[in-house]
């Protein structure tokens, strides 16, 4: 090689060494300027890289909502009684695996048909879900979104997520068969119906402008609504209720895991609402990305202390069961529009519902709808309030179209969840006996107790 080339390919490899050190060095605020200009000058991404950073933030973003299974499954047993800590751990598993084969079977491409609706844009496509070929090439996929496989995966965690919320409100006296039935029904037909009309191009989407980011609505209210409704046909624990109108209070077992699995849940929500920007391909999608996880961190953050200072006022004592839902209250309420909002905005947001689930918890009671884990403030009640709150933060949505499409998914959700219980109140029973719920679920359902050696007989 000669002296002239090789100083040739000194030059080119500091130009290139340049461009890649010119991100890092970009850290120090002297060298913003210079960055700013190399990235302004750089050329646009190329497909297969947004193809490739678009499925990995599907497939990051889902192993963070998987984890949040674990969250569910763990802020059940910390609020259930001992005796029924190993039925929710059993309903929490077996409700993931039944979700995940009716997702595969009917429920992705119900909720995506793409052109191939069923009826019109309000019934999706009937038909086993399918990925692209082992070792696929650009001539095979959609270069400009992602892979089939990560976004399957993706979208099937907030089906999961959907069937369990409604595992904690019906908890302690209700059969395991007949739950896991509905289960079935509710993520293979039901969920994917309604999503459909949103995150599938129907109707909610086209004619209502409706605008729920990552799920207040779709996902959130509608476990809130099947939950209700499974609450009222099933009717309260023994003893919830005495016959002169007091509210007798049921402690769970283990506060430690009801913390623990809100402290899981509050990190699935980073994968939960960041992963539905649906994009990381460019430096927008990367901001807002960032955005959203800075949105829905701070939303639980007012949602916990508004609820822990409520608690203060109203009951002179800090109660930690409203300190989580508080928390948990904020998220879902900042879950319909995480991107647009500021921080401060995003604190008032969760504050809200924060305050609200204070507010709901003892008004549940006094309906004597009995909610264990008080899933229906959470996601129901702050579930509604933050699809409104989204016209405060977002100019494209309007009143109407956001309380059109609350009521239009509630009246669904609501009526088919009514002939489903029905139903199988009907055919199966739903409820344990009295004897048996006094027994505990463990014993008489599962077979095998969580706490053997203190458990009361």
């Amino acid at each position: 090689m000669s002296f002239a080339n090789l100083n040739s390919n000194l030059v080119r490899l500091g130009a290139a060494s340049a461009a890649v050190l010119a991100p890092v060095v970009a850290f120090a605020q002297e060298a913003a300027p210079a960055a700013a200009e190399a990235a302004a000058a750089a050329p646009d991404v190329a497909p297969h890289v947004v193809y490739i950073m678009n499925s990995l933030l599907f497939l990051v973003s889902g192993f963070l909502v998987f984890f949040m299974a674990a969250g569910f499954a763990m802020l059940e047993a910390g609020l259930v009684r001992s005796k029924n800590v190993s039925m929710q751990l059993t309903k929490n598993v077996a409700l993931f695996g039944i979700a995940a084969l009716l997702y595969l079977l009917v429920g992705y491409n119900l909720m995506y048909p793409g052109d191939n609706w069923t009826i019109l844009n309000v019934i999706g496509a009937f038909s086993i879900t399918s990925l692209q070929p082992v070792g696929a090439t650009a001539a095979d996929v959609d270069v400009g979104y992602a892979s089939a496989g990560s976004d399957f995966f993706f979208q099937l965690m907030f089906c999961a997520a959907t069937a369990s919320i409604v595992s904690g409100t019906l908890a302690e006296r209700i059969k395991l068969w007949p739950f896991l039935v509905f289960t079935a029904i509710l993520t293979g037909l039901i969920y994917p119906i309604q999503a459909s009309w949103k995150w599938g191009g129907g109707f909610l989407d086209t004619n209502f402008g409706f605008l729920d980011f990552a799920g207040s609505t779709v996902v959130h209210s509608v476990g809130g609504w099947a939950a209700l409704v499974g609450a009222i046909i099933l009717g309260a624990r023994a003893g919830k209720y005495g016959a002169n109108g007091q509210v007798n209070p049921i402690p769970g077992s283990n506060m430690g895991f009801a913390t623990l699995g809100t402290f899981i849940l509050w990190l699935g929500w980073f994968g939960f609402n960041g992963g539905s920007q649906l994009a990381m391909g460019s430096i927008g999608d990367v901001t807002d990305v960032s955005r959203i996880f800075a949105n829905t961190n701070m939303a639980a953050v007012g949602g916990s202390l508004a609820a822990m200072a409520l608690t203060q006022i109203l009951y002179k004592k800090i109660d930690i069961t409203m300190v989580l839902n508080g928390a948990l209250a904020g998220l879902v309420s900042i879950t319909a529009e995480p991107l647009t909002p500021s921080l401060v905005s995003a604190v008032l947001i969760g504050a809200v519902g924060g305050i609200l689930v204070v507010v709901s918890v003892p008004l549940l009671d006094k309906l004597k709808i009995d909610d264990v884990v008080g899933a229906i403030p959470v996601h129901l009640v702050c579930g509604i309030w933050g699809t409104i709150a989204v016209v405060f933060t977002n100019p494209d949505a309007t009143l109407f179209g956001q309380l059109a499409s609350i009521v239009i998914v509630g009246l669904f959700v609501t009526v088919s969840s009514a002939i489903v219980w029905t139903i199988l109140k009907a055919t199966m029973g739903i409820r344990v006996s009295a004897e048996e719920e006094m027994t505990g679920l463990d014993v008489v359902e599962i077979g095998v107790e969580a706490y053997p050696e203190f458990t009361k007989r």
